[in-house]
């Protein structure tokens, strides 16, 4: 008898104002062409004055419990990715755990940029094969706006804000290698943090910061460092491009997409692409892509999902699951 992770819900929350490019274009000296043209990206969601990251956390958690057919009762364990708390501390997984009236178990925040929904799957993943946990949520959130420079063209243009959610639990039996969450692969470089960071913090300027970022040399280790991440899953599981049934990468820019889908090989049919409707938003935006798929009908029950991420750090993945 082995232990093992399956997903059993998704969900998620896109704040209601919506920032076109054309509205941006008024802001900045942009235009809606070179946007898309160089990011695939129409427009971004922007949260609401007021409207915390723990907002949006709890929105798409609570769509996943539903989903689900679960009651946040039943949740031991809430793993929030996230690069733009509420607060220094407590963890913004707590706040979730309290507006869901949840008061056992565990929360904490798991802080890897674009790279924190699998990263954080991937812990809660661990805790519920070893027997620590019996039911996970596993959320990527942010209010990533806050953090922008607006005068910056090469980043404003970019990124966004929501949450993306899945429910997690562990069963027990005897599986085949291939089914529930399979396999992690994530790494760090920490030597590469000036090409892509924010610059302020607790304990360097007592300031929150803005991002800053080497568009093109981040592209090109992008890249390479998510085929690499992809590559060792699919060699650790004796699987193939040509088995994959979606393949869900963070929703970065289409560029990026394109070249590491062609880098593979896998075609751009099963590629969910999410990125024009809601922009990069860091860690939500693969539990976003994901429930857009699940949602709108393409990825269904059994089918295998690729996923991949690369965020400052840089932080890197990827994770191979059935759902």
């Amino acid at each position: 008898m082995a232990r093992r992770s399956f997903i059993c819900g998704t969900g998620s929350y896109l704040p209601e104002r919506i920032l076109t490019n054309a509205e941006l274009a008024s802001m900045v000296e942009t235009s809606d062409e070179w946007i898309r043209e160089r990011t695939g990206i129409r427009q971004r969601h922007v949260a609401a004055d007021g409207e915390l990251t723990s907002d949006i956390a709890t929105a798409a958690a609570r769509r996943a419990l539903d989903a689900a057919g679960i009651d946040a009762s039943a949740i031991d364990l809430i793993v929030l990715g996230t690069t733009t708390p509420d607060q220094t501390f407590p963890a913004t997984a707590t706040a979730v755990q309290a507006k869901l009236g949840m008061t056992g178990g565990a929360a904490f925040d798991i802080q890897a940029v674009c790279s924190g929904f699998l990263f954080s799957l991937a812990t809660a993943d661990s805790m519920l094969r070893q027997g620590l946990f019996q039911r996970a949520l596993v959320i990527g959130a942010e209010t990533f706006t806050r953090i922008i420079d607006w005068s910056d063209r090469g980043t404003c243009v970019l990124f966004g804000d929501g949450g993306g959610a899945v429910v997690i639990e562990a069963r027990e039996g005897d599986f085949a290698p291939d089914e529930g969450i399979i396999t992690h692969h994530i790494r760090t470089d920490g030597t590469k943090a000036d090409l892509l960071y924010v610059d302020g913090g607790v304990s360097s300027t007592g300031t929150i910061g803005h991002v800053r970022m080497e568009g093109n040399r981040v592209f090109k280790h992008a890249v390479a460092n998510i085929s690499s991440a992809i590559e060792a899953v699919l060699q650790e599981t004796g699987l193939t491009a040509d088995d994959i049934d979606w393949f869900v990468p963070h929703q970065a820019n289409k560029r990026i997409l394109d070249g590491v889908a062609k880098k593979l090989n896998i075609p751009e049919s099963k590629v969910i692409i999410t990125v024009d409707q809601h922009a990069n938003t860091s860690a939500a935006s693969i539990p976003l892509a994901l429930d857009h798929a699940v949602r709108s009908g393409r990825a269904k029950p059994g089918d295998l999902i690729l996923s991949e991420a690369m965020g400052g750090g840089f932080s890197w993945g990827a994770s191979l699951f059935r759902l």
